[in-house]
């Protein structure tokens, strides 16, 4: 189709199709899932699950693509499969306009090809990595706090978040990015990166932060990886 000729040069026809009859989650509309929504429907994503049971507020237009004055109030599940039928109408569209649980979270990765997490909460990351795991998904995860962002990509038989988080019920120190707040130029940076990842995972070519964590610093301009073992 003429709407991916500018895609050829980079992926084959073949891999365009792949993409087209892929199914991709993502679980968190905000700072990067709107991001990862807007990059993966514009490559060609063939169907997309898209979760949030948030609506939008004030604070949001600072760095959620998604969000705009007209829509504060609104939920962002239906805001996401809005601007996805905007660009591209050849995408499938399944919105869930609900938090991720026990209850829900089944149903959010069961018929997919991939998940990807923009989720701000770590509890909620280890309960969408059991799904996956169980489901046999592999899951490309972002976080943000400031300047600052990391990206890793868990396949089923991954130690996976444990090597960063620590164990499941472990305390931690949660709210990182309240502290640091979040700017527009990160989100985008970190949601192009796990756009990238699944591409290259759903394409089965390219280097993946497999067991690796990218850790990166944009205020100082560093780029870390981190071996996960």
């Amino acid at each position: 189709m003429e709407r991916y000729s500018r895609n050829h040069n980079s992926l084959t026809r073949e891999e365009q199709t792949l993409l087209k009859n892929s199914r991709v989650s993502i679980i968190g509309l905000g700072g990067l899932g709107g991001g990862v929504v807007e990059s993966l429907a514009r490559i060609g994503v063939g169907s997309l699950f898209l979760a949030d049971g948030d609506r939008f507020d004030v604070t949001n237009l600072n760095r959620q693509i998604l969000s705009t004055e007209a829509l504060v109030g609104h939920p962002k599940a239906e805001a996401a499969r809005s601007r996805v039928m905007a660009v591209n109408s050849d995408v499938r569209v399944t919105s869930c306009n609900s938090f991720l649980d026990e209850g829900n979270v089944g149903a959010a990765v069961d018929d997919a090809d991939l998940v990807i997490d923009c989720l701000d909460s770590v509890d909620t990351r280890f309960l969408l990595e059991d799904a996956c795991k169980s489901a046999g998904v592999p899951l490309v995860s972002g976080a943000i706090a400031g300047t600052l962002g990391q990206i890793m990509t868990i396949f089923p038989e991954d130690p996976g978040f444990s090597l960063v988080y620590g164990e499941r019920n472990a305390k931690r120190a949660e709210g990182v990015e309240n502290e640091m707040g979040n700017l527009s130029y990160c989100a985008m940076f970190v949601a192009a990166l796990q756009a990238s990842e699944a591409v290259k995972v759903l394409l089965n070519r390219g280097e993946i932060l497999r067991n690796r964590l990218l850790i990166a610093d944009l205020m100082a301009l560093s780029f870390d990886i981190v071996e996960l073992t």
